[in-house]
C-alpha cells in the first residue's frame, strides 16, 4: 500500500509520467512501417499518428531502425517518441514532400516544405534518444537531376526537417536533428515552446539554419548543441501579425558557417523581451551576435549576457535598416522602418578570427540609417582580441549606407575605419568597461562614432599602438563623455572631434604617450 501511495505521489510530481485520460501509445511497426531505410513509410506513420490522435493522444513510438518517409503531420495530443537507434529518415525525392504553410524567405524564395510538420496543433512533442535525418545532400543530388532552375531558386523547394506552425504547448527534447535539406527546425507563431537537450548537426547544403524561432511567444531553449551550415540560433518574424517575445535561451553551444545568435533578417513583427545567456560560440564564419531589424520590426528590451566566443569572424553586428521586404504574399503589406532600442549586451569575451569578412578585421559594427538611429544600446564588460593591421588609409575608409540592402557584415565592406567598435546613426550609446587587445599595430581608431548623440565611453582598456592619428574619433556628434579610458603607446590625440560636433567632454583618462587628450577640428 505504501509503495502504491509513493508511486502516485511521484507521478504527480513529474510532468508527463501520467498520460492524459484516454491516451494510447502506438508503435509504427504495428501499422506496417519497416525500418530498413528503403521502404517509404509515409502512409503507415501518418496512420499511426492519426489513430493516436483519434484515441485521445499518446506516444507514437519509433523503435530502433531507419524509417524512410515523406511529409508527415503531427496532430493534437501526440508525441513522437524516438527510441535509441531509431531514425526518422527523410526521403531523397522532393515529390514526397508537401508545403502546408507557404511563405518566402529573406531572399524572396518560396519555401515551407517539410519532413515533419504540425499545424494549429496543441500539446505535441518530439522526444527520445533517436534522430531525424533529412539526408539533405542526397536529396539535393537527386533534385538537380530534374530541376534545371538556378541553385538560388531551386533550393527553396527542398524540405525543412521540422516545422511547427501556429501550435501551442510544444516540447522537443533529447532528440538529434541531422542534415536538413533546408532549414533544420522552424517554429512559426507558436506559444509555450520548450526546446531542450537537442543536438543538431546540419550542414552540407545551403540554408541549413539550426533553430529558427519565427514570431513565437513564451519560448524556452536550453542545453542544445548546434553545428549548422547557416545561422545556428535565429529569430525571425516573417509575418507582421505576431512578435517574437518572452523568450529565454541559456546554456547553448553554437558553431555556424554564418551567424551564431541572430535576430532577422526577416523582421516584420517585433523582437522584444528576449534573454539569452551562457553560450559558447566557436568556429563561426559570419558573426557571433547579429541583431538586425530591416523590415519594420521594433527590436527592443533584449539582454544578451555571459557569452564566450572563440575563432569568430566579426563578433557583433547591430543594424537598423530599411529593406522593408514582405514575406507572406497576400497577408502582409510593406511597413515603415522600425526601431532598435533598449538592448543590453554584457559580459562577452571574444577571440576574433584573423581572417574575417572585412579585412583588416573589426570587432563590432553598429549602424542605423539616416533619420533612424539605433537608440539606447548598452555594451558592457566586453573583451575582444583582434588581429590588427589597419593602416592610416584604412582609418579614413568610407562605409556605404546600404539603406535597403540585405543586412550582412560584408554589406559594409571592404572594411570599416575602426578596429574595435564602429558606430553610425546612434543615440544613447553606452560603452562601459571595454577591453581590446591587438596582435599587431593598428593605425585605425579603437572607436569611431559618426552622426551620434549622447554617447558615453567609460572604463576602457586599450592596447599599445604606435602612430595613430587618434584613438577615438567622433564625427558630427552631439553630447559625448569619454571617461577613464587607458590607452597605451604614442600618437596624435586620445579623442579627435570632427565635423559639426558639440558637447564633448573628457575626464580621468590615461593617455600619456599621445600629443593631446582632446583635439577639436573645426567644421569647414
Amino acid at each position: 500500500m505504501k509503495r502504491c501511495i509513493f508511486l502516485c505521489l511521484l507521478c504527480g510530481l513529474l510532468p508527463g509520467i501520467i498520460p492524459k485520460a484516454g491516451a494510447t501509445d502506438v508503435n509504427i511497426t504495428t501499422y506496417g512501417a519497416v525500418g530498413d531505410g528503403r521502404t517509404l513509410n509515409t502512409i503507415a506513420i501518418q496512420k499511426a499518428i492519426d489513430d493516436c490522435n483519434k484515441s485521445g493522444g499518446g506516444q507514437v513510438i519509433f523503435p530502433a531502425g531507419r524509417f524512410l518517409s515523406g511529409t508527415i503531420v503531427l496532430k493534437d495530443n501526440t508525441t513522437l517518441y524516438l527510441q535509441a537507434n531509431a531514425v526518422l529518415l527523410g526521403s531523397t525525392q522532393v515529390a514526397d514532400y508537401r508545403n502546408v504553410d507557404p511563405f518566402a524567405d529573406g531572399l524572396g524564395i518560396d519555401v515551407g516544405w517539410a519532413l515533419l510538420v504540425a499545424v494549429d496543433a496543441k500539446h505535441i512533442g518530439i522526444t527520445g534518444k533517436g534522430a531525424i535525418d533529412g539526408q539533405g545532400a542526397q536529396l539535393k543530388a537527386e533534385q538537380i537531376l530534374t530541376d534545371t532552375r538556378p541553385e538560388s531558386q531551386r533550393w527553396g523547394r527542398r524540405p525543412f526537417l521540422l516545422r511547427i506552425v501556429r501550435c501551442e504547448d510544444v516540447i522537443v527534447s533529447g532528440v538529434s536533428l541531422f542534415y536538413a535539406a533546408a532549414w533544420t527546425s522552424h517554429y512559426f507563431q507558436s506559444k509555450q515552446v520548450r526546446i531542450e537537450n537537442v543536438r543538431i548537426r546540419s550542414h552540407g547544403v545551403a540554408h541549413n539554419d539550426g533553430i529558427d524561432i519565427d514570431g513565437c511567444q513564451d519560448v524556452r531553449i536550453s542545453n542544445c548543441d548546434i553545428v549548422s551550415g547557416d545561422d545556428a540560433l535565429c529569430f525571425k518574424t516573417t509575418s507582421s501579425k505576431m512578435a517574437c517575445s518572452d523568450v529565454v535561451v541559456t546554456n547553448m553551444q553554437l558553431k555556424s558557417n554564418q551567424g551564431a545568435i541572430k535576430m532577422g533578417t526577416e523582421s516584420m513583427a517585433a523582437f522584444e523581451n528576449i534573454r539569452i545567456s551562457n553560450c559558447y560560440i566557436y568556429d563561426t564564419q559570419n558573426g557571433g551576435i547579429k541583431l538586425l531589424t530591416v523590415d519594420g520590426a521594433h527590436l527592443r528590451n533584449v539582454v544578451i549576457s555571459d557569452i564566450n566566443m572563440v575563432n569568430v569572424k566579426t563578433p557583433m553586428l547591430f543594424r537598423l535598416g530599411a529593406r522593408l521586404s514582405v514575406f507572406r504574399k497576400g497577408q502582409d503589406t510593406q511597413q515603415p522602418p522600425g526601431t532598435f532600442e533598449n538592448v543590453v549586451v554584457k559580459r562577452v569575451k571574444a577571440k576574433a578570427a584573423a581572417n574575417a569578412q572585412l579585412m583588416p578585421p573589426s570587432g563590432i559594427l553598429i549602424t542605423g540609417v539616416p533619420g533612424h538611429a539605433i537608440t539606447d544600446l548598452t555594451l558592457e564588460d566586453i573583451e575582444i582580441d583582434l588581429a590588427g593591421g589597419g593602416t592610416a588609409a584604412n582609418a579614413r575608409q568610407e562605409v556605404p549606407e546600404a539603406v535597403d540592402k540585405y543586412p550582412e557584415v560584408k554589406t559594409f565592406g571592404p572594411l570599416v575605419p575602426a578596429y574595435g567598435i564602429w558606430a553610425r546613426h546612434v543615440k544613447g550609446l553606452r560603452l562601459n568597461n571595454i577591453t581590446l587587445r591587438l596582435a599587431a599595430n593598428d593605425l585605425r581608431p579603437a572607436f569611431i562614432a559618426t552622426d551620434g548623440e549622447e554617447i558615453r565611453l567609460n572604463g576602457w582598456q586599450l592596447p599599445e599602438t604606435q602612430g595613430a592619428e587618434a584613438v577615438i574619433r567622433l564625427e558630427h556628434v552631439k553630447g559625448a563623455h569619454v571617461e577613464d579610458v587607458a590607452a597605451k603607446g604614442t600618437g596624435g590625440a586620445l579623442v579627435r572631434v570632427e565635423g559639426e560636433s558639440s558637447g564633448v567632454k573628457v575626464a580621468g583618462n590615461c593617455s600619456k604617450g599621445f600629443s593631446k587628450e582632446l583635439e577639436i577640428i573645426s567644421a569647414q
